[in-house]
């Protein structure tokens, strides 16, 4: 069928030849054809008229994100192959039918080839979410591709769009099943760590995935060990810690629905009478608690999701380091995060050495850390890094 084609001003189709997929408002110098509706499929065309990609359209500074490099129909063979090559990556990476692991992200966005499109899997159940209106629209096609890849493993597909869209979308999207059901939530298992995950109320698409290998690393320095794991959501940190054989550890969070999942999943761990949780604000809680904790875990939320606010959530950061580094025990190890991608590695370092300063403690950095291979980073598209973090130690 026809696409409304869009032609780029002189110049501007040198970023789309090098496959970054992203199509500014500004490039864009003419519209040929139906003047495009928010998710509408349009073709991008350089000056001269060569085809770039094709791609969903949306108002905004980004006004096109491209699928497709080459001129392609996208139905519902297009967007099966799509699911198909996740898939076959997520099994290159071991991470398919693993015994120890049925939790991992089967599709990230731009990492895949498929902006504005999340999957998580958790056991036998697929969670989709889609950021824009234009992934929402194949949404259907995405769960079929979904069910005929895995077969009678997969029990239900559970779109989870509703918080995901962007705020001024025409969609009135609904949270619900798309094939299956589930009683909302399962017992899932992580490095053959137990968590129990609920997809239907939880945050996201109900558990942070992509800190999975840096619980994993986490582990090797908490035994017998006391640990604060802030900013906890569910506990993962905490559960890897108790399993681990750590002496002590206090779980903070802000939100009383996070604390009692945290407090279940502490349950689920091989030591639940050496972990206490707490609802209250993490600079409430730090204060103190002086030489109190011989490892402290930093995993706040994205301070920073725009330009706009970056400074003020650099400040945020460097606040909350200083605050931790002042309290932890010598030789304590610090595990600090920083999830906005507005604040890229470089200045997340910065700000963390920034904070060391004012702390006045010697700190050596043991270990820098990123998201795992299941939240793949496209060479072309470096946007895509948004996890970063360090661990510390502080003399």
């Amino acid at each position: 069928m026809p696409y409304t084609k869009l032609y780029l001003a002189k110049g501007k189709e040198h970023s789309l030849k090098r496959f970054h997929p992203w199509v500014f408002s500004g490039a864009i110098k003419r519209i040929e054809g139906t003047e495009p509706e928010e998710g509408d499929t349009v073709e991008v065309y350089s000056n001269q008229r060569e085809f770039l990609g094709i791609g969903h359209w949306a108002p905004g500074s980004i006004a096109v994100r491209v699928f497709s490099f080459e001129q392609v129909e996208p139905d519902y063979t297009f967007w099966k192959s799509k699911v198909q090559q996740a898939y076959d990556y997520r099994k290159r990476l071991g991470l398919v039918d693993n015994p120890h692991t049925d939790v991992y992200r089967l599709v990230y966005a731009e990492g895949d080839g498929v902006p504005g499109l999340i999957v998580d899997v958790y056991k036998d159940t697929a969670v989709i979410q889609t950021h824009s209106v234009g992934m929402y629209s194949v949404r259907e096609h995405v769960a079929k591709g979904l069910q005929e890849i895995y077969g009678p493993h997969l029990k239900a597909v559970y779109d989870k769009s509703a918080e995901s869209l962007p705020a001024k979308s025409p969609v009135q999207a609904v949270n619900g099943y798309l094939f299956g059901e589930s009683s909302g939530g399962v017992i899932a298992t992580e490095n053959e760590h137990q968590f129990f995950v609920d997809w239907e109320s939880g945050q996201k698409t109900g558990f942070f995935i992509d800190q999975r290998e840096n619980r994993e690393l986490l582990a090797r320095y908490v035994k017998d060990k006391t640990v604060l794991n802030t900013f906890c959501y569910t506990g993962g940190f905490s559960v890897y810690a108790l399993n681990a054989g750590a002496k002590e550890v206090h779980s903070v969070d802000v939100s009383k629905k996070a604390i009692e999942l945290t407090i279940k999943n502490g349950q689920l761990s091989q030591a639940p009478d050496r972990h206490e949780a707490f609802a209250v604000d993490t600079f409430e809680f730090l204060k103190g608690k002086e030489d109190r904790y011989d490892v402290i875990i930093l995993d706040p939320p994205a301070f920073a999701k725009s330009q706009k606010v970056r400074h003020n959530a650099v400040m945020g950061y460097k606040r909350l380091n200083a605050e931790a580094m002042k309290r932890i025990k010598p030789g304590g190890i610090l595990f600090t995060f920083s999830c906005s991608q507005v604040v890229d590695k470089y200045l997340f370092n910065n700000t963390v050495m920034a904070a060391a300063i004012e702390a006045g403690r010697s700190i050596k950095i043991m270990h820098h850390l990123s998201q795992p291979a299941d939240h793949p980073i496209s060479i072309f598209h470096p946007e895509g890094e948004y996890l970063k973090g360090l661990v510390l130690f502080v003399e």
